[in-house]
C-alpha cells in the first residue's frame, strides 16, 4: 500500500467527524430541565403538588422552581429522566425544558407579573386530629394522602409538650377549642359518637391535669399560638379558624353555658374577652345558646336556617405582585380567577373582624365576606381558609369522605396544597 492510500481513509475519517461535529453543534440543546404545567393543559393538578413535594424529599434534594403567575403557577425541576417517570406513573403532565426554553421564561418574568421562586427542601407536615374516628372527613388529610405528600397526626399530648415544633407545618383537623363538643348538642347529644366524644374529651382533660375540657382546649391553643410565634405555619378550615380565635380570647373566664359543661358561664362574659390573644380575629360577638349551631359572628355563612350575608357562589382569588408580594402570589396560584363555594359550620368570615394587617387572599367582592385570609404572627404565619371540603358544596355529618380521583384538577383544593409547599419556599422571599 502506498503512503497515499493510507493517508485517505485518515483525511476520510477526520471528514466524517467534522460532519458528526457539525451535525451535533446544529442541533438544539438537550432538554436540562422538567417543566410541570400548572394550567389547563396539567391532567392532575394535585398529584403535581406531590411531584414537586417527592422532587424536594431526602435523598433526592434536587433544585425546584415554582414559577408564580406562569402557566397556572409551573414548576421548573432540574432533573429530566426521573421525574418524567414519576410524571407518568403519577399521571401528571410534564414536558421537556432546554437551558434556552428557561432562559425564555426568565425574560417573560422580567416584563411581567411573574417571579421565580426557589423551593428549598420538603417541609415537615402534621395534623392536629383526635385519635378517635368522628363522622366527617378531612379536606387536607384526603390532599395529602391523594398527592402523597407524607405527615404526621399530632392531638392535644404532642402540642402541650411542644412536640409540634418540630414540624415547620401543621394544619387543624375541624376542631372545636372552645370544649363545646363542636356545638351538636341539640341535633346529636344522644348520638354514640357524640357521646364517646365528650367521653375522650373529658377523659383526655383530667390526664392533662385540667378541671375541665374547655380549660384544657385553651391550654393547648396557647400551645399553638407559641408555636406560630417561634416560626410555625399554621393553616386551618372550617370551625377550628374561629373557635380557635374564642378559645385564645376567653383567658380565665367561662364562656360555656351550663347544658355543656355543667358549671355557669361568666358574668359579663363578653366583655371580658381578650381579642389582642387572637390569631386573626377581633371585636366579634359570641353565640353560647346551646341550641344555636353557631360559635359566633366571625361566620357569615348560612347557619340554622338563615341564609348566608353574601350571595354569589364563588369566591374571587385576589391577585398580588409576585415580585413585591411572593407570599400570598404562592397561596393564590390557580388555574382559575374564581373558585366555586363551599359550605361548612364556618363557611366565610365577616370582614369587619379581621385583624386591619391580615392579608385578603380570597373574597365574595363587595359582600364583606372573606373566604380565604394570611396574616403574619410573631416569626410565623397563620391562614384560613372558610368551609368544610371544596369538592363537597355543604358536607353533612356522616357523608362518605370526597374521593379525589373525580376531581384532579380542583381549583379549591389547589388552594389547599399551596400552602403545603409554601414553607419550602427560600426563607428570604417568604419574608418579602
Amino acid at each position: 500500500m502506498t503512503g497515499q492510500t493510507r493517508v485517505f481513509p485518515k483525511l476520510l475519517r477526520f471528514g466524517v467527524f467534522i460532519l458528526f461535529a457539525f451535525v451535533l453543534w446544529g442541533k438544539p440543546a438537550a432538554a436540562q430541565f422538567s417543566l410541570i404545567p400548572m394550567d389547563d393543559t396539567q391532567s392532575d393538578h394535585l398529584r403535581a403538588y406531590g411531584v414537586a413535594y417527592w422532587a424536594l424529599e431526602a435523598p433526592r434534594d434536587w433544585v425546584v422552581e415554582w414559577v408564580l403567575n406562569y402557566r397556572g403557577g409551573a414548576f421548573i425541576v432540574y432533573n429530566t429522566d426521573e421525574i418524567k417517570r414519576k410524571c407518568i406513573l403519577e399521571g401528571v403532565t410534564v414536558e421537556s425544558l432546554s437551558q434556552q426554553g428557561r432562559d425564555s421564561i426568565l425574560k417573560q418574568i422580567e416584563s411581567s407579573n411573574m417571579e421565580l421562586v426557589t423551593l428549598e427542601k420538603a417541609p415537615k407536615v402534621a395534623i392536629y386530629a383526635p385519635p378517635n374516628h368522628e363522622p366527617w372527613d378531612d379536606a387536607v388529610t384526603l390532599a395529602l394522602e391523594y398527592s402523597k405528600i407524607p405527615y404526621d397526626k399530632i392531638w392535644d399530648p404532642e402540642v402541650l409538650s411542644d412536640e409540634i415544633q418540630k414540624y415547620d407545618w401543621v394544619h387543624l383537623h375541624h376542631e372545636d377549642f372552645t370544649g363545646q363538643y363542636g356545638k351538636f348538642y341539640r341535633s346529636f347529644r344522644n348520638a354514640p359518637w357524640y357521646r364517646e366524644r365528650v367521653r375522650l374529651y373529658q377523659q383526655s382533660a383530667k390526664e392533662a391535669g385540667f378541671d375541665t375540657v374547655a380549660e384544657h382546649k385553651r391550654a393547648v391553643t396557647v400551645h399553638i399560638a407559641n408555636y406560630v410565634s417561634q416560626g410555625g405555619f399554621l393553616f386551618a378550615m372550617c370551625s377550628a379558624c374561629d373557635t380557635i380565635d374564642i378559645a385564645l380570647s376567653a383567658e380565665g373566664i367561662d364562656i360555656i353555658e351550663p347544658e355543656i359543661d355543667g358549671t355557669p358561664m361568666t358574668a359579663g362574659a363578653q366583655d371580658k374577652l381578650r381579642y389582642d390573644n387572637c390569631l386573626m380575629f377581633e371585636d366579634f360577638t359570641l353565640y353560647p345558646d346551646p341550641m344555636r349551631y353557631e360559635f359566633s359572628n366571625i361566620d357569615c355563612g348560612p347557619t340554622d336556617g338563615l341564609p348566608p350575608v353574601y350571595q354569589n357562589p364563588r369566591f374571587g382569588l385576589i391577585e398580588f405582585s409576585a415580585k413585591h408580594d411572593p407570599v400570598p402570589s404562592m397561596l393564590t396560584q390557580c388555574h382559575v380567577d374564581e373558585v366555586p363555594e363551599f359550605r361548612g359550620q364556618t363557611s366565610a368570615f365577616r370582614k369587619e373582624f379581621i385583624k386591619d394587617d391580615a392579608r385578603v387572599l380570597g373574597e365574595f367582592q363587595g359582600e364583606g365576606a372573606v373566604k380565604y385570609v394570611h396574616r403574619n404572627f410573631g416569626e410565623g404565619t397563620v391562614t384560613f381558609l372558610g368551609g368544610h371540603d371544596p369538592e363537597d358544596y355543604e358536607h353533612i355529618v356522616g357523608e362518605p369522605a370526597t374521593d379525589l380521583s373525580l376531581h384532579k384538577n380542583s381549583p379549591g383544593y389547589r388552594l389547599i396544597l399551596n400552602n403545603i409547599l409554601f414553607p419550602a419556599a427560600k426563607k428570604k422571599q417568604r419574608e418579602t
